[in-house]
């Protein structure tokens, strides 16, 4: 795809020209476990620290990139998004020699560099795409939705050490129907702030697409969630909750009492965060609908 150039307002610099940038699509994999979370935080390893720090030995410049969906620490990625703007100038010299395009040699470097950056850690982080998207791609305010899956092992034949990682291990036995009853409840535009960590001037209404457990042919029960967005701890609050239902302790109904009533006490219990995955974000597949989904989210959501 031919690289859309962005030109930059050249307010307030005496009408020197401001370069025209490049927007790249970066799709990003990650396991969870040797992150401190997604977001950079002073002298902790994370992925967004990560990942910028290798395009900073690529680009010789400090660089900050836009993600679709936070992770908390401990939670993986098959599907992240992430955007960054690169100047003409930098994107253009990025194949110096060779016959590869830009994108192919971004992918190529990054592995590099992130095995610098990672050291005995490499292979934690992976980007496995690189791409210029359609004008008005935006990581996160043009997404439509994100889908996460969580893992669960309920009976002790099921207990896999070689998946420990990505699996919770429940002692207690759970009934899958009463839980996609409780689940199914909550579907719809509502708001989650008996789900959430509401931050500070955001809203925690969201529309919940998916929730939806099933038992795979390996006796393991898996969690599908799908929302326009999550607020804080979200996706795991509702599994901590579904898995009381699960084991008996509430009714089905429960759940939704509980979000009717914006309750949020005693009860309300993170799931660990180790099973939980990022596995996909959805986009529109126009650049205006790009564009104004972005436009949309921007109005609803806070722009930290």
């Amino acid at each position: 795809m031919t690289a859309e150039k962005t030109p930059v307002p050249a307010s307030g610099n005496g009408g020197l020209s401001v370069p025209e940038t490049v927007r790249v699509r970066l799709d990003v994999a990650y396991d969870g476990g040797p992150f401190s979370g997604w977001a950079v935080q002073p002298g902790l390893r994370t992925v967004q620290g990560a990942l910028e720090g290798a395009l900073a030995l690529i680009l010789r410049r400090q660089i900050r990139v836009v993600v679709a969906g936070r992770t908390d620490a401990g939670v993986h990625a098959r599907g992240q998004v992430v955007h960054v703007d690169l100047s003409t100038d930098e994107w253009e010299a990025l194949p110096r020699r060779s016959d590869a395009g830009p994108e192919d040699v971004l992918a190529r470097r990054l592995r590099g560099a992130l095995s610098r950056v990672l050291g005995e850690e490499t292979g934690a982080l992976e980007v496995r795409g690189v791409v210029v998207p359609p004008a008005g791609f935006d990581a996160r305010f043009s997404a439509l939705w994100r889908r996460y899956s969580y893992r669960i092992a309920d009976r002790p034949e099921h207990w896999d050490p070689t998946l420990r990682g990505i699996t919770l291990w429940h002692k207690a036995p759970l009934d899958v129907g009463r839980m996609n009853g409780a689940a199914a409840q909550l579907l719809g535009l509502q708001d989650f702030l008996a789900f959430c960590k509401p931050r500070e001037g955001s809203t925690t209404v969201r529309e919940l697409q998916e929730f939806a457990l099933e038992r795979t042919h390996e006796g393991v029960v898996v969690v599908h969630v799908k929302a326009d967005a999550f607020c804080h701890n979200m996706v795991r609050a509702l599994v901590g909750s579904a898995l009381r239902v699960g084991e008996g302790l509430e009714r089905p109904e429960w759940l939704h009492e509980r979000m009717l009533a914006r309750v949020r006490d005693a009860k309300t219990r993170l799931a660990p965060a180790h099973p939980l995955v990022l596995e996909e974000v959805g986009y529109p597949a126009t650049a205006e609908e790009l564009a104004a989904r972005a436009e949309q989210t921007r109005a609803l959501r806070d722009p930290a």
